[in-house]
């Protein structure tokens, strides 16, 4: 197989936009609103990623702005109790923050923003210093992938390796993302193997396979 998966360097917006630990609380928002982002990255040594600072944490100076929290309340929801009264990016911020190298696989970063539960990850090298962002966003581009593009990888990397002729042959399909096989083969044990492959394929959205014609090998020869 010949495919090298999509990985965080492929789709992460290098141009970046971040905060100091002692940048201001409004100058956060003013920066958020004008670059239309829902978090920042917070820097130290002018570089190096110490935590990340996000809408959600910006939201409790609103809800207790004029709020006088009972004793329950105030166990209940301390840290954010905190950020209410939070002045600065490292009063904040969330560290230390949920970070990505830029040669992991799309599928990884996307587990590390669900597990996380986070919309946005910086992306650093080997010493912590910011590279770029990546967003839930950019992680999806590669479904805009064009059908024919699928269709000449899937052919290339799956079904030539899978069923070569004479004895298969295999027609490849896709329609908005979605791989279909169509044809007979000689082996239908390889059915769920070819699945497999076609899904790990970037930008497939699903697989179907149409009903096959299983060649024996004596009408093979004939």
């Amino acid at each position: 197989m010949h495919g090298v998966p999509h990985i965080v360097r492929d789709v992460m917006t290098r141009s970046v936009v971040s905060v100091g630990r002692q940048t201001p609380f409004k100058e956060i928002v003013r920066l958020m609103r004008g670059r239309g982002v829902s978090a920042l990255p917070v820097l130290e040594d002018g570089d190096r990623v110490v935590g990340v600072v996000s809408e959600a944490d910006l939201l409790p100076k609103e809800e207790f702005r004029d709020s006088d929290p009972d004793r329950r309340t105030q166990r209940r929801r301390l840290p954010d109790l905190l950020k209410a009264g939070a002045l600065t990016a490292e009063e904040l911020m969330t560290s230390p923050a949920v970070t990505v190298r830029a040669g992991v696989t799309l599928s990884d970063a996307a587990g590390l923003m669900t597990r996380h539960r986070v919309k946005r990850l910086p992306v650093v090298d080997g010493r912590g210093a910011l590279e770029g962002v990546v967003s839930r966003a950019d992680l999806l581009e590669v479904f805009l992938r064009d059908d024919e593009e699928l269709a000449e990888q899937v052919r290339r990397e799956v079904v030539a390796h899978l069923f070569p002729g004479p004895e298969s042959a295999v027609w490849v399909e896709v329609r908005d993302g979605v791989v279909r096989l169509v044809g007979r083969v000689r082996d239908t044990s390889l059915v769920p193997a070819a699945a497999r492959l076609i899904r790990a394929v970037e930008g497939v959205v699903d697989v179907e396979f149409a009903p096959t014609e299983v060649v024996s090998p004596v009408s093979a020869r004939t």
